[in-house]
């Protein structure tokens, strides 16, 4: 049987979660990859018995980029989702989302929902200084605006990028945009794919017909030390290599020109 799509999922000590949102077994033309990033408790053999076809344990924490750059390179899928341990699959999407990816030709995620039902907005705006910073410190979280953004039942939206817990296309375009900037150890990797499919001459969606369950344990919500300089080393690399959203009007320019007429009139809309 032809491989349909491949899912690829990294892993840093994630067995309980893993056995809490992935408990349903890949069908027969879905490929699971799973990446452990040197865990010390039971993740490798967790995701073995849960249906992984891989399970590829590295020696030592590469960083979340680099270990999906990993199984990308075992990816035998015609779709490539890549999908946080903390993500319950919807396989019966799997078909609607692969005629997503082909309709838009770019990079598209489901609409994530928390475990109550209530929506995250994981597709996001501008990923300027001012919004980031805007972001992180409102005291009433849950609210759309111009960054948060989230897709009703039925609309497909464009958005400048969508948070990494779900990033999915075609194996073609993943391999054209050369998977993740491994530069970026954890944090800020996801804004930075997106910024560069946009760059590329690919649109980004967010897919409200599909939703599927998140339980977004991020650790920067509490001030642990190692995580806040994670992010702040991200960060900083993310706006040396593009500056233009440390303003707050920065906008993102298509490499190609007239050749993606379509991408630029998007990207006018929503910049």
């Amino acid at each position: 049987m032809n491989t349909r799509w491949t899912l690829i999922t990294v892993t840093w000590n994630s067995a309980e979660t893993l056995r809490r949102f992935w408990g349903t077994r890949p069908p027969e033309n879905v490929q699971w990859i799973v990446v452990d990033n040197a865990s010390t408790d039971s993740s490798v053999g967790t995701a073995e018995s849960l249906g992984a076809a891989s399970v590829i344990a590295l020696e030592k924490n590469i960083g979340f980029g680099a270990a999906n750059n990993r199984a990308l390179a075992l990816a035998t899928g015609e779709y490539i989702a890549f999908v946080n341990p903390d993500v319950s699959v919807e396989y019966d999407d799997l078909d609607g989302l692969a005629r997503m990816i082909d309709v838009r030709g770019g990079l598209v995620a489901p609409q994530l929902v928390n475990p109550d039902g209530s929506l995250q907005a994981n597709g996001r705006g501008m990923p300027t200084l001012s919004n980031k910073i805007r972001n992180r410190t409102r005291t009433t979280p849950g609210i759309e605006d111009s960054y948060n953004i989230y897709a009703s039942s039925g609309e497909a939206r464009y958005v400048v990028w969508v948070m990494g817990a779900v990033v999915a296309g075609s194996a073609q375009t993943i391999q054209a945009l050369k998977g993740w900037n491994e530069k970026f150890f954890l944090y800020y990797e996801d804004s930075e794919i997106g910024v560069r499919a946009w760059r590329e001459g690919y649109t980004v969606v967010l897919d409200g017909a599909f939703r599927w369950v998140h339980g977004w344990a991020r650790e920067t919500k509490t001030f642990r030390l190692r995580p806040w300089m994670r992010e702040i080393a991200s960060m900083t690399r993310f706006y040396s290599l593009f500056p233009e959203f440390l303003w707050r009007k920065g906008k993102i320019a298509s490499r190609h020109g007239s050749a993606h007429q379509k991408v630029g009139r998007v990207l006018a809309e929503i910049s």
